[in-house]
């Protein structure tokens, strides 16, 4: 997520680090080079032009403090001024005090609506906010259908009507559905329009009069940049937009959309879409979002990924067996690795890490894909003893083990090599049980 946008940040922002006087003249030559850097990530020209501006105002006559050199404090205004421009502070779905809960999520046919409205359900359920499903979307072939498709995915209620197109009826009849169910949240996946289609926007408009939601979610492909802004400031313009989904965040989006849609509408962003799967959406939070930025990295993010998605029972056992004399086997190294792909993407995690660069980012996106499946196919391969005891493995056992995967002789090697250093970390660190207990501590 704004791997181009963090590299040319960081880059302009290192001409002044280690300076140890910022004079006016290298202060507007190091924001005119961040200005340069916005502007090619697609962030508006009076954004980008007003956010230089306050950093330069703050930046000169910076106090001299000992401790602290002033390009470091340079670095310190960059970051206060990016969360204010995200947003300032996280916006979370403000509930009803009466249940339920109605929101409905707009925006541009493609723009991942359906599939975000299944993504939001999976992550109330996990927040305990107890969601349900209306398809109100009656013009899109199959868009009822996929909707239900989705909501059996993730395990939550819905409401649908298929062939029917009185749109007002099916949403007050989804949320009566909803308050039977005991559904605290009503998610209501609305048919995607244009902000300049007057005739689709009016039947918006009548929805909200008829049935008046709690929350209005416009849901926006972050690659579009400075589209998702004026996307934004229609759908605002015409039917009050309370707060933003950014979709596609995973990919090239060069950043423009985040960093301009709140300082251009008022309307916050509240999540975020992180990848395909239906876990991968993230709540939108501008601290940690403008560390990222900075390559400051967000290690509370991944602390939060482990919690929700780690097994803890298998964690802590895996621990205790790491610490032992006698080790982890190949069994627990599967275990292991099947553990953290639960996390997601490896470039994703690697980009909640401080300091880690587009250079290495690059390396692990050039990885295989398919390396994991390969690595499970070599382990599977092996026989109950060999799994538990992988110091027998002589060369002869090691043959048969790669014309069972599939593999060459080398890449099995290669893989009982790493088992060894990753089982030597694991001890060192004390296992997967410190990800939960560093959450505990941190949050």
């Amino acid at each position: 997520m704004f791997d181009e946008l963090s590299e040319k940040l960081s880059a302009a922002l290192s001409q002044l680090r280690g300076r140890g006087v910022l004079t006016e003249e290298a202060i507007a030559d190091g924001l005119e080079t961040v200005r340069m850097a916005l502007l090619e990530a697609d962030v508006g020209f009076d954004v980008a032009r007003r956010f230089t501006e306050r950093v330069g105002e703050k930046a000169v006559g910076l106090p001299a403090l000992k401790s602290v050199a002033p390009g470091q404090q340079l670095v310190k205004i960059v970051h206060e001024e990016l969360v204010r421009l995200l947003g300032e502070r996280p916006a979370a779905i403000r509930y009803a005090s009466v249940p339920p809960t109605i929101v409905y999520l707009v925006g541009l046919q493609g723009s991942g609506k359906t599939t975000t409205a299944a993504k939001l359900a999976r992550r109330l359920t996990l927040e305990q906010k107890a969601p349900f499903l209306v398809a109100a979307d009656v013009y899109r072939p199959a868009a009822v259908l996929q909707l239900v498709e989705l909501a059996g995915r993730v395990n939550v209620g819905i409401h649908a009507e298929p062939g029917q197109t009185d749109v007002v009826g099916i949403v007050r009849r989804g949320i009566e559905a909803a308050r039977h169910a005991r559904a605290r949240t009503v998610l209501v996946d609305t048919a995607g329009r244009l902000a300049i289609d007057a005739g689709m926007m009016d039947e918006l408009g009548r929805l909200k009069q008829a049935v008046p939601p709690h929350e209005v979610l416009l849901v926006a492909d972050g690659m579009t940049g400075q589209d998702a802004v004026r996307i934004a400031k229609g759908f605002h313009d015409a039917v009050a937009i309370t707060g933003v989904v950014l979709t596609k965040m995973d990919g090239d989006a060069r950043g423009g959309a985040a960093l301009s849609i709140y300082e251009t509408t008022q309307a916050p962003i509240k999540y975020v879409g992180v990848g395909e799967g239906l876990e991968a959406i993230e709540p939108f939070r501008p601290d940690r979002i403008a560390s990222r930025m900075l390559q400051m990295g967000d290690v509370l993010t991944l602390v939060e990924k482990a919690e929700q998605s780690l097994d803890r029972a298998k964690a802590e056992k895996l621990a205790r067996k790491v610490t032992t004399k006698k080790g982890m086997n190949l069994e627990d190294f599967l275990e292991a690795l099947r553990e953290m792909q639960k996390l997601g993407p490896l470039e994703s995690l690697l980009g909640m890490l401080p300091g880690v660069n587009r250079e290495m980012m690059k390396a692990v996106k050039a990885t295989d894909p398919k390396r994991m499946k390969h690595v499970e196919a070599i382990v599977l391969s092996m026989t109950a003893e060999e799994r538990r005891h992988p110091e027998i493995l002589n060369g002869a056992r090691r043959a048969r083990i790669a014309r069972g995967s599939g593999r060459s002789v080398q890449e099995v090697n290669r893989l009982l090599a790493q088992f060894k250093e990753m089982g030597k970390f694991m001890k060192g660190m004390g296992g997967l049980k410190s990800l939960p207990r560093m959450g505990r501590g941190a949050v």
